[in-house]
């Protein structure tokens, strides 16, 4: 990152909040000169404002890089002002949820290259995953391009459509919420079971947190992990016929959890 085009040319930040504040970190420790960033964001924090990147200064006419990151609600009051970078070589990544590629064509031209991208909050700590997908314009080097921007806060995977993203959306976009919400879950039904609430909490994070660690360094899949746990007619097994009950369990749970934030992530594409 330190020679490319990137550094040579700069990068706008459109926004930078958690999402983009996590991003700029991971640019910088991978050695981007913070002269080559600059950053648009109203309410730049302190830790920003202490990066020495060109903060709410004038943009160069055609940087290599414009990421958007401002909420959708600002979007369309913060992409005009960048219509002339449009119909040139600036690529510009997207990571606002729910802001299709015909979006960013109609502000700023057919012929501009665009990589839309759904990333994860677990990217705050670069542990990310994040989903790209590019337009017609958007060959090859900008899907490079961006992949190596966004692979300063974890995995990146590429689509083969853009349709695919409402579906990420409700896998890796939203996921981390359902697991949050699980380590509720698991601590409450200890604390039921008889354990202090701490105690109980500390036990639920470490076992998602160990578990999804195992998951990921492990040779065998999640399921053979699953049956590697599970002695017959033991504690576990007890527990799994619960969870994997086809009528009440994880399966039908799980497919309706995702299919809502998938539609609803075409609703707001919509419109």
């Amino acid at each position: 990152m330190k020679d490319g085009r990137v550094a040579r040319d700069g990068l706008v930040l459109l926004g930078c909040g958690k999402m983009g504040s996590a991003m700029l970190a991971g640019w910088l420790a991978k050695g981007l000169p913070a002269s080559s960033v600059w950053v648009r964001d109203p309410k730049p924090s302190d830790w920003l404002q202490g990066t020495g990147v060109n903060l709410n200064a004038d943009l160069p006419a055609a940087p290599a890089v414009v990421l958007v990151a401002v909420k959708p609600q600002m979007m369309a009051d913060a992409l005009p002002t960048l219509q002339a970078m449009g119909n040139g070589d600036t690529l510009f990544v997207s990571v606002a949820a729910g802001t299709t590629i015909g979006y960013f064509e109609s502000v700023l031209g057919g012929d501009t290259p665009i990589v839309r991208a759904m990333p994860n909050t677990p990217a705050a700590i670069s542990q990310g995953i994040t989903a790209i997908v590019g337009n017609a314009k958007a060959g090859s080097r900008s899907l490079d391009e961006a992949e190596t921007l966004l692979s300063a806060v974890g995995e990146v995977v590429r689509l083969t459509e853009e349709a695919q993203i409402n579906a990420v959306t409700g896998v890796s976009g939203s996921g981390p919420a359902y697991v949050f919400h699980m380590i509720e879950c698991m601590a409450a039904a200890g604390v039921a079971q008889g354990l202090p609430e701490e105690l109980a909490m500390q036990l639920a994070k470490a076992t998602v947190a160990g578990a999804g660690a195992l998951a990921m360094q492990a040779e065998e899949d999640p399921g053979q992990l699953r049956v590697n746990v599970t002695s017959p007619n033991g504690t576990t097994q007890a527990a799994l016929e619960v969870l994997m009950d086809e009528a009440e369990g994880f399966p039908p749970l799980l497919k309706r959890a995702v299919a809502a934030a998938a539609d609803r992530s075409r609703e707001l594409a919509n419109g």
